[in-house]
């Protein structure tokens, strides 16, 4: 028992000894960790401290460099003002001086001119005293006159301003008629040397165009293919693209006909690509013709804008560009539209050129004035009409419009740019080569105009002009009167419209008139 008491005792007073010790053992710690963080506090303030000097430091020496940046800016700019102030000055100071000068020597003429203007006054007091006493001799021979010729003063006077006014009337007759005639054949010399230095000057080709094309093929072999069983490829062909396609004997060719070149075109690029792709049936040619179509009107498009662009005329309508593109597909006698469009063009601004007058607008008026043939629907109106409605409907210069309208004298002409495009369009068709029409045949085609209007009674004489656009009938007057005569132009026009194959108009005017002749003796 007392045993087991001593070893409880000697337990409990282990345990206390033991915590006491833990007790001890902390609280040396905790000093020790407390001082080291005293310790590493004051370290990290020292270190900011440091770093807050340096920093500060830092920013003092940028703020400097700065300051003595802005400083040496400041100044040159400064004296860059200075010196600018100076140099005006100085300008300034010799302007003054210059003017100084200038009033001295204003100063100086004046005391000349009045010294000029004092000596000017004694001279004209003594001429004045002269005319008075000219005026009182004057005065004395004409009361002298009036009496040896008994007229008096104011009667001479009219009888002398009648013979003057009649002697400069005479002279200014002569003088008007020479001037008029001098007029008259320098003018027609300088249009000959015009006409003749704008012809010169313009280079065109004179290839015509023809009513059927021919596509070249590798092989006879393809033929059969083009035509088809019982010619069906051909007649699906022909009905697509509204031409005539010829199958003959002809070796490796076949023969496109049709008085539209667009069609021809369209057939021989269809026939090309249907010839490549080697199916031939008539679903694939329409569907090939369709797109061939398509790539036409794009070609179109794209050579009316090549056109005005080589040309240097901007600003058109793309409605009036797309129809400049197919020009180049339509022909007039042979002669491809497009082609003598574009001559008429540079003939056109080249006179304008020469005679002082707006050389690009002659040259737009050149351009346009056949647009008319290309309209695609069928109108009754004059192609030269018709293009004038156009030119107005896309908003084109007036002086353009007119030119337009009257190139074949169907309206009158209101501007200098009318005749040129006239003339022009009459130098590029009459040329040699440009259209296919021959001579006797154009001779004879006149000539038959002309007598077809001589068979109607009361006509006296006919003149066929405007290359056949224009008949010209004298009626006699004493047996066709004006409601006659404007019948008579209406039947005539009705006969050639029946009679006659003719391009374009005929404008047909009739002519009557009074001529009441007497001789003297």
């Amino acid at each position: 028992m007392e045993s087991s008491l001593y070893i409880i005792i000697a337990g409990i007073l282990g345990l206390g000894l033991g915590a006491v010790a833990a007790g001890l053992f902390v609280k040396n710690n905790s000093k020790k960790l407390e001082e080291q963080a005293k310790e590493k506090a004051k370290s990290l303030i020292r270190e900011a401290e440091i770093n807050a000097e340096a920093i500060k430091k830092e920013r003092m020496l940028e703020a400097k460099e700065k300051y003595l940046k802005l400083k040496s800016e400041f100044e040159e700019d400064a004296n860059k003002k200075k010196a600018i102030i100076i140099t005006n000055e100085n300008k300034i100071k010799q302007r003054e001086q210059v003017l100084a000068k200038e009033l001295e020597q204003i100063k100086r003429k004046e005391a000349e001119l009045d010294s000029k203007k004092e000596n000017l006054s004694a001279q004209l007091h003594s001429v004045q005293v002269k005319k008075d006493e000219l005026d009182k001799v004057t005065s004395q021979r004409i009361s002298d006159l009036e009496k040896i010729a008994g007229l008096t003063r104011d009667e001479a006077k009219d009888q002398l301003v009648e013979m003057l006014k009649d002697e400069a009337n005479t002279k200014a007759s002569s003088h008007i008629k020479d001037i008029l005639d001098q007029a008259k054949l320098t003018a027609t010399k300088q249009a000959k040397k015009i006409v003749l230095d704008t012809i010169q000057r313009t280079a065109t080709e004179h290839a015509i165009e023809n009513c059927v094309s021919v596509f070249n093929i590798e092989s006879d072999d393809v033929k059969g293919k083009i035509i088809g069983r019982e010619g069906r490829n051909i007649r699906a062909l022909e009905a697509a693209t509204g031409v005539e396609i010829i199958v003959d004997d002809t070796p490796e060719a076949i023969i496109i006909s049709g008085f539209d070149p667009v069609r021809r075109e369209v057939a021989r690029l269809s026939l090309h690509r249907l010839v490549q792709d080697g199916r031939i049936h008539p679903a694939r040619i329409e569907e090939v013709v369709a797109k061939t179509e398509k790539n036409i009107e794009e070609e179109i498009v794209e050579i009316g804008e090549r056109t005005c662009i080589d040309l240097g005329i901007h600003g058109l309508h793309p409605e009036l560009i797309r129809m400049v593109g197919r020009m180049r597909f339509r022909s007039s006698y042979g002669q491809n539209l497009l082609q003598h469009s574009r001559e008429v063009a540079k003939l056109c601004a080249t006179m304008a050129a020469e005679m002082g007058l707006n050389a690009k607008l002659a040259k737009r008026a050149g351009l346009l004035h056949d647009i008319g043939k290309v309209y695609p629907e069928e109108a009754e109106l004059p192609h030269a009409i018709l293009g004038m409605e156009l030119a107005k409907k896309y908003k084109e210069h007036p002086e353009v419009i007119n030119a337009i309208g009257a190139h074949h004298d169907e309206i009158e002409m209101t501007s200098m740019i009318s005749p040129i495009v006239q003339a022009s369009d009459a130098i590029s068709g009459s040329r040699p080569g440009a259209r296919r029409e021959i001579m006797d045949s154009y001779i004879k085609r006149l000539k038959e105009l002309e007598e077809l209007a001589l068979a109607f009674d009361g006509v006296n004489k006919c003149f066929a002009m405007q290359a056949g656009r224009e008949l010209r009938v004298l009626v006699d007057a004493d047996n066709v009167d004006d409601q006659t005569a404007s019948k008579l132009s209406f039947d005539i026009s009705q006969k050639i419209e029946k009679e006659m194959q003719y391009p374009g108009q005929i404008k047909i005017t009739v002519i009557r008139e009074m001529r009441a002749v007497n001789y003297a003796k």
